[in-house]
């Protein structure tokens, strides 16, 4: 301490230099994950036609993935109290690779489902683990800038996810954007293996096996449900999914209430401006996340674009949104989250109406309009709404409510994947009068029109459920240990 204080320069020089090959090492693995999570998107009409099934059976390779890793991120912290944060974060990396090269050599549409999982299983615990390895890496007057490093790749992943699965496809083929990750997986291992430090094992509190049964069945029936119910919601397949889910769902939460250490922190939700913050994030992420896969779809089905120029069309939206993060940031600290979500919300619904309209000849400056106002929206809104979730948590409960943020998220995209193909699918049935080419395309057209039109609705409704967002009144309650600060990391998602 003498010294650092007698020459901070040199104290700051030797931090960085002491640090940069651990975080090198945490970054490649994180990277990998993330781009890995923006890929798939461009290749699903590619995938549906090379296993000729049809879009409800390959939206499973998303929805799939992100029940996953739904399911393992609130584990994270359990196995690292329990394993050390070096072994499971290298067994996290070894296991996503794997699941990468099983995926490279699926025969069948079911094998791709069953191996994306285990790519999720995998990928879900990488990057709270990596980031909760770097804030405990990173000096104290140092940490800020080392954790803003680490925005950098998730800023650029998803700009540069689209862009190279396009190329991958058009160039070489589909398996490519999941064997690329062999190479970079190994890497990642072999430098987290040298360069990782080992970390002192925590506490192991008891582990909810009850809430780790009922959650994935609860979560996956119920988004088996809403994907069948975009055909019928009357049908047998539709009911058995909604039942079997549902009743999971109401002992997973019965269990997670009486459990001293649950898996999710429902307890939570008794605070009226959590409750009213994290529903309003889930409309959002809604609206957002299950219309994202669908312009991919509408640009290579209708418009006829090649994968490589549909990720290069969608490469706008991911720099509007990486512009717009930090400066929603700053304004939330000045003006709080209600101001910011309504205009987030409210440009990301003009884009969505406008996209509710478009037609096999509707410009292709029009669509990257409606893109940059939805890159921009999501933004200005998506991290402010996170903070606004995390203060309005009680103090006591909060670095349990990131895990719970950050699960919840998974499994809202899941459902919101699941649920807008089953509906895109059912409504192009209902358009299609012939079995003309002409016939054809304007079922397809109608259908993605009536698709963006309900998450445009959905967004609508997210613009005026913000009106009723306050500012967390602040109780006086006993100051947090240092074990219950929150964690950032639990935060990230794919």
């Amino acid at each position: 301490m003498k010294q650092q204080t007698a020459v901070p320069q040199e104290a700051e020089a030797f931090s960085i230099k002491t640090i940069i090959l651990p975080l090198l090492s945490i970054i490649v693995g994180m990277i990998m994950v993330i781009l890995d999570s923006t890929v798939v998107n461009v290749a699903i009409p590619n995938l549906v036609q090379y296993f000729e099934t049809d879009l409800k059976t390959i939206q499973w390779t998303v929805t799939g993935y992100t029940l996953a890793l739904s399911a393992v991120i609130p584990l994270a912290g359990w196995l690292t109290d329990r394993f050390g944060a070096k072994r499971v974060f290298l067994f996290t990396i070894a296991m996503f690779t794997l699941g990468s090269v099983l995926c490279s050599i699926a025969q069948s549409p079911e094998q791709l489902i069953v191996f994306r999982v285990i790519q999720g299983l995998g990928g879900g615990m990488v990057a709270p683990i990596g980031m909760a390895m770097v804030f405990r890496l990173a000096p104290p007057e140092r940490r800020g800038s080392i954790m803003g490093m680490l925005g950098i790749p998730m800023l650029l992943a998803p700009a540069l996810g689209p862009v190279l699965s396009g190329w991958f496809i058009e160039s070489v083929s589909w398996h490519w954007i999941f064997l690329i990750n062999l190479p970079i997986g190994i890497a990642a291992f072999i430098l987290c293996v040298r360069f990782l430090p080992d970390t002192d094992r925590g506490r192991t509190p008891s582990l909810d096996l009850i809430g780790m049964i009922l959650a994935p069945i609860a979560f996956s029936m119920l988004a088996y449900g809403v994907s069948e119910g975009g055909t019928s919601w009357t049908s047998s397949t539709t009911l058995t999914g909604i039942i079997v889910g549902g009743v999971a769902l109401i002992l997973f939460i019965i269990v997670e209430l009486r459990q001293q250490n649950p898996l999710l922190e429902l307890r939570v939700f008794a605070s009226s401006d959590f409750s009213r913050g994290i529903v309003l994030a889930w409309v959002a992420q809604v609206a957002l996340f299950g219309s994202m896969i669908l312009i991919p779809l509408y640009l290579q089905q209708i418009k006829g674009y090649t994968a490589l120029e549909t990720g290069l069309i969608l490469l706008p939206q991911a720099l509007a949104s990486g512009i717009s993060m930090p400066l929603g940031g700053r304004l939330f600290d000045k003006i709080g989250a209600r101001p910011l979500a309504f205009v987030g919300l409210g440009i990301i619904s003009g884009a969505l109406f406008i996209l509710s309209s478009i037609t096999a000849t509707t410009g292709l400056g029009l669509i990257i309009t409606a893109l940059l106002m939805m890159g921009f929206g999501m933004g200005l809104s998506m991290m402010p709404l996170n903070t606004h979730v995390l203060n309005a948590a009680p103090r006591k409960l909060v670095a349990r409510v990131t895990p719970l943020t950050a699960a919840a998220q998974q499994v809202v995209v899941s459902f919101a994947v699941a649920g807008l193909t089953g509906f895109l699918t059912s409504r192009v049935t209902s358009h299609t009068t012939g079995t003309g080419k002409a016939d054809i395309v304007n079922g397809m057209v109608s259908g993605f029109n009536d698709t963006f039109f309900l998450a445009a609705c959905i967004a609508l409704f997210g613009c005026l459920l913000s009106l009723i967002l306050r500012k967390p009144k602040r109780k006086p309650e006993p100051e947090l240990q240092t074990g219950e600060q929150p964690d950032p990391a639990m935060m990230m998602g794919h």
